[in-house]
């Protein structure tokens, strides 16, 4: 299949981790994001006065994303770290991880949204079954024509199909950067915002590691993503939940989610969705 209106030039990702000094951009925080050992590490910080983040240096048209978080410890109520797919400018395609801290003891909520063309109120959230402060785990997004997956640890937790035969945008034509954040929303982010920031703890600290983007890569000479190439050949291409997965994404979904937009009836008074009437 030929992708519409960008050309594009296809890239099959390497099996190793990529080197952050070769795939991103630390573009806000003077100083608060931060490449370490050559390359294989990333940290964002955040204290009273700024947040941090960074940007892939490629745009794509679908992809899969995979990377590595290790999250704010103990008491990180009031912050957010982002991991997300984002185009630019009006009517916008975006997907996004979201994480939101908590007080100690208490679970981060995993926040996933899409937005297409610049529409969306898509939110699911969830809890964890781990503690995702205590070591790393792999956080990725799959993004092709059919669907989008957002998986933890390459277990699925959500799939948000092309639905727009019945009129439901899709993120498609947008080539998407990914992005990444450690920024303080205390206004918002924890129990409504009942839970402050704590700065006598900062600086807060997010750490990343084994960033791997397969897809398909913009560039105004190369050739459209077409089914010649070998990138197709790539599972994420096609990539669709098989009978373990739908059965791994109910007990997530029956167990750790805490919002469904789908299920909100006084959120959408006049009907839901129509896609979640599928």
């Amino acid at each position: 299949m030929v992708l519409p209106l960008v050309l594009v030039t296809c890239l099959v990702a390497a099996t190793s981790a990529g080197n952050f000094y070769q795939d991103i951009d630390v573009t806000w925080g003077d100083q608060r994001g931060k490449i370490l050992n050559g390359g294989q590490l990333l940290t964002l910080s955040l204290d009273k006065f700024s947040g941090s983040g960074f940007q892939s240096k490629n745009e794509y048209l679908f992809a899969r994303i995979d990377m590595q978080l290790k999250l704010v410890p103990d008491n990180s109520a009031g912050t957010v770290t982002t991991f997300y797919l984002s185009s630019q400018g009006p009517g916008h395609d975006e997907i996004d991880f979201e994480f939101l801290g908590n007080s100690s003891g208490n679970p981060y909520t995993v926040h996933t949204n899409v937005y297409a063309q610049g529409k969306r109120n898509k939110e699911q959230q969830f809890h964890l079954w781990f503690d995702p402060t205590a070591a790393f785990h792999t956080y990725s997004i799959v993004w092709n024509p059919q669907r989008i997956m957002f998986l933890v640890d390459n277990s699925p937790i959500r799939v948000f199909q092309n639905s727009e035969a019945i009129g439901v945008p899709f993120p498609k034509s947008q080539p998407m950067r990914v992005y990444s954040s450690l920024w303080n929303a205390d206004d918002w982010a924890t129990q409504g915002g009942r839970v402050k920031t704590d700065w006598t703890k900062a600086p807060f600290t997010a750490s990343y590691r084994n960033y791997n983007a397969n897809g398909c890569v913009k560039s105004s000479a190369g050739s459209s993503c077409t089914s010649g190439n070998s990138v197709n050949d790539q599972a994420w291409q096609t990539q669709e939940l098989d009978s373990a997965g739908r059965n791994r994404v109910r007990w997530v979904q029956s167990k750790f989610m805490i919002y469904n937009y789908c299920t909100d009836l006084k959120r959408f008074p006049q009907g839901l969705p129509a896609e979640c009437k599928r």
